[in-house]
């Protein structure tokens, strides 16, 4: 994995977040983003096309109870593993896990003006149209086969029979959401690679991030083609305020309104 210092005025984003941040985030080299991006797509995809499937004869159920109990699993180690990822590469680049590092190694911090440089308070309203827009990306997306799509799955007779009282598989649902928009696809993805391309794409960063993010999804491919609206719908206003929380947040909106679905299922 190549990994180059950032040397240049181009290699540094913003001469005024410098100023105020002592950390040292590194420039990836082309293979390096690369590496990182197929050691979150790929585990995922086999998790979900490979061991899903081998492992659904382990659990009960009928029609597509077992593939989806499997698939719950599957997708939560996935998930889980990003975030072990995450916390290894920042180690290895900063040595430290302290807040601090941590905070501006991974654009953890309030929303930054890009003219004005004030951070959060009102700036905060940006997310209103994101998420706005968000919800309407997840209306027109593509379904995907009742038995591997969320949705189509809770939506049928056997999905809802099936989470009726099972508080186990909700919980495990809530880390599957929690690893998913917070800890696992947005801190990788927002937090830890789009502060490192701008060595490679410089003013376009974001825009190789927003499609590296869709090409990601070989677990759910039916999902590739909106999740390119992405591009726009966080990843460049992620890059334009620095801050991975804008990600965090309105993807997070998703993982709320599911979580609040199923429990109605549930109880």
């Amino acid at each position: 994995m190549s990994v180059s210092r950032p040397i240049t005025k181009q290699a540094i984003p913003s001469q005024a977040e410098a100023a105020v941040s002592e950390v040292e985030i590194p420039q990836y080299g082309l293979r390096a983003i690369f590496a990182v991006w197929a050691a979150a797509a790929l585990p995922m995809a086999a998790l979900a096309w490979l061991f899903a499937p081998a492992l659904k004869d382990q659990f009960a159920g009928t029609g597509n109870v077992p593939l989806f109990k499997a698939l719950n699993v599957a997708l939560t180690l996935g998930l889980v593993w990003q975030f072990v990822l995450v916390a290894i590469l920042v180690w290895r680049e900063q040595r430290t896990f302290r807040w601090s590092t941590l905070r501006e190694a991974l654009w953890l911090r309030s929303p930054r003006s890009p003219r004005t440089g004030r951070t959060g308070g009102r700036i905060w309203l940006v997310l209103i149209p994101l998420i706005v827009a968000f919800g309407v990306e997840s209306v027109i997306s593509l379904p995907g086969p009742k038995s591997r799509d969320l949705g189509a799955f809770l939506g049928t007779d056997a999905g809802k029979a099936f989470m009726h009282g099972a508080w186990g598989w909700y919980a495990l649902m809530l880390v599957w959401f929690v690893f998913n928009t917070v800890l696992g696809e947005e801190l990788l993805f927002r937090g830890f690679l789009l502060p490192r391309m701008n060595g490679v794409f410089k003013r376009k960063d974001w825009l190789a991030n927003g499609i590296l993010f869709a090409g990601y999804h070989l677990h759910t491919p039916w999902v590739i083609p909106t999740t390119l609206l992405d591009t726009f719908i966080i990843a460049y206003p992620a890059k334009r305020y620095r801050s991975a929380w804008i990600g965090i947040a309105v993807h997070s909106v998703q993982s709320v309104f599911l979580a609040v679905l199923i429990f109605t299922l549930v109880v």
